[in-house]
């Protein structure tokens, strides 16, 4: 068995003021560090903001990982002695990338490129991830990273439950039309790939766009271990037990009800999924060419 206390920041963010952002995650890094976390989890783009009107105004915050806010979140972790989860925009040749990474005391374990693009904020100047899925191990439990929209499409959170993930990471930045998504589908990913599933959304507002909180984290069966309000900032925390997350294997009664969330699949059947299909992706219908 291994355990990992971890918690979830539903922060508000000031766009563009990446230093005044750092400052607070830092703190929050301190604090949660003190209370026996080891894991500090922070919304999508948190370092950055996420409503740019431009690509220009994109690129004035980018950068690629490894440089300033990354340098920055590493040693605040290694003073701390946790890891952390945050966003920014990443900056690789002239392609930008909504990310988040995953760094700690001995630095960057795994930088995730968002890879369901919303037509909205940030995400209208981005490239689609192009990295597989994977799965990094923090003191014996397995993570793995999506971004906010990607929760929307089951196949994200199944590629890493397949890929051994104990815990599904997801920073978000909702907006008003995702409280069915943060009230049932959390539970639902969780439930169906019986993972722990922590889904930290930022709250206030930002050039008009209002975010709803609403933050969860969610056990293996799909119950819901913390929530946060809709509106003001909220600090999560719960346990995550690889015992429970590893176990796929439910008896419900001895001998005549048993289910296997991962050996009762039938990929044979799901061919489906790998075909291509004639439907206009997001990009044909509404981005420039």
């Amino acid at each position: 068995m291994n355990t990992l206390q971890i918690a979830g920041i539903q922060m508000d963010i000031t766009i563009g003021d990446i230093a005044g952002n750092l400052a607070r995650m830092r703190s929050q890094i301190a604090r949660q560090a003190a209370a026996g976390a080891g894991l500090v989890i922070f919304p999508e783009c948190s370092a950055t903001g996420y409503c740019f009107s431009s690509r220009e105004e994109c690129l004035a915050v980018a950068e690629p990982v490894g440089s300033g806010i990354t340098e920055s979140m590493t040693s605040y972790c290694r003073d701390a002695g946790v890891h952390a989860v945050f966003g920014m925009v990443e900056r690789d040749g002239d392609r930008l990338f909504n990310v988040v990474v995953l760094t700690g005391p001995q630095g960057v374990r795994s930088v995730y490129r968002k890879v369901h693009l919303p037509y909205l904020g940030l995400d209208m100047q981005t490239t689609p991830g192009d990295r597989p899925f994977e799965v990094v191990d923090v003191d014996g439990v397995k993570i793995g990273l999506n971004i906010c929209y990607d929760s929307a499409f089951p196949e994200s959170s199944r590629c890493l439950a397949l890929l051994g993930a104990d815990l599904i990471v997801l920073p978000t930045n909702w907006p008003p039309g995702a409280e069915c998504l943060a009230r049932t589908t959390i539970a639902t990913r969780a439930m169906e790939n019986a993972v722990y599933y922590a889904a930290i959304n930022r709250v206030g507002d930002e050039r008009g766009f209002h975010f709803i909180g609403r933050s969860s984290i969610c056990s293996p069966d799909g119950s819901e271990l913390a929530v946060a309000e809709s509106t003001g900032e909220q600090v999560l925390t719960a346990t995550i037990d690889t015992d429970r997350s590893r176990r796929k294997h439910f008896i419900r009664v001895p001998g005549t009800h048993e289910i296997d969330r991962m050996a009762d699949r039938r990929p044979e059947m799901y061919g489906l999924l790998t075909q291509q299909h004639n439907l206009p992706t997001p990009r044909d219908r509404h981005r420039p060419k």
